[in-house]
């Protein structure tokens, strides 16, 4: 064992001397160009262990510049995710506003043109039940409003109050299944009675005669006491026929019900109407209840 000590000791020495020696000649040897071969081959040692060190500390580098980036475009995608949530807010609270404001502007031209004394109104609430068609409206009978007062739109007729409190009022809408109106075809001057069937309109007690198409205009005729005469109901949408008489005359309302924001309260009541054509209102019933 420490005969193969001494040998292996002996080798490391050996070859300890022969490196010493090669590196003591290759400081003495020059190159073709001057330069000792030693340093030369040191030289391109150290120089492919820099070129080495150096591609990965760029490379850390890159890929840590990546990461930075990475995170700042993160960074500002959600600031600019939640600037456009706000800018899409605002664009919805414009549109309502810019809406509200035609609103308003088609009622004061309405109240304008309407020869009659009128109060506006803002829409509340509506009726949850769908076989009484009613909605609520931010004026009562602090502001002169009493039953039976008709409620007016741009666009036609709405209904009539029946319930006013001190600050607000319902109002039963046209449509309603026990509302009912004076309706009068615009152009034959034919007359009935247009009711309300829960989700649209019908006209009811129509001579046999008389003169009706389809796409024809009906407006209020004003003999039912409530509403006042030449205010649009809606237009003639099918007509039926009975025996020797008019069965089933559909009505498409004027008015979208479904969206009505503000409305006018007919303050002065309709003048009493003559019956324009005495022969075809033997069949009209006197007056909406």
């Amino acid at each position: 064992m420490a005969l193969l000590d001494i040998r292996q000791r002996t080798g490391y020495l050996f070859i300890a001397l022969t490196i010493g020696q090669i590196i003591l000649i290759s400081a003495q040897v020059n190159t073709a160009r001057g330069i000792p071969v030693l340093e030369a081959v040191t030289f391109g040692v150290f120089a492919e262990i820099q070129r080495v060190a150096s591609s990965g500390l760029s490379g850390m580098r890159a890929s840590w510049t990546d990461y930075v980036a990475l995170q700042e475009v993160r960074t500002e995608n959600e600031r600019l995710r939640d600037e456009v949530g706000r800018l899409r807010v605002g664009l919805q609270q414009e549109r309502a506003l810019a809406q509200r404001s035609r609103t308003l502007e088609q009622l004061l031209e309405l109240r304008t043109q309407a020869d009659l004394a009128t109060v506006a109104a803002n829409v509340i609430a509506g009726g949850a039940s769908p076989d009484f068609r009613t909605m609520t409206i931010d004026r009562g009978t602090g502001d002169g409003l009493r039953p039976d007062m008709a409620v007016i739109a741009p666009a036609g007729v709405v209904g009539r109050i029946i319930t006013p409190s001190a600050r607000a009022a319902k109002v039963q809408l046209l449509i309603d299944r026990n509302a009912a109106a004076g309706g009068l075809v615009e152009r034959s001057r034919a007359q009935g009675v247009v009711e309300g069937t829960g989700g649209g309109l019908r006209m009811s007690y129509v001579s046999g005669t008389a003169d009706i198409q389809v796409g024809d205009a009906v407006v209020t005729s004003g003999i039912d006491g409530i509403y006042p005469k030449g205010f649009v109901i809606g237009q003639i949408e099918s007509v039926e026929w009975g025996e020797g008489s008019f069965g089933a005359i559909a009505i498409r309302p004027a008015v979208d019900f479904s969206s009505i924001e503000a409305v006018l309260v007919v303050l002065t009541p309709p003048a009493a109407v003559e019956d324009e054509t005495p022969g075809e209102s033997a069949g009209a019933a006197p007056a909406a209840p």
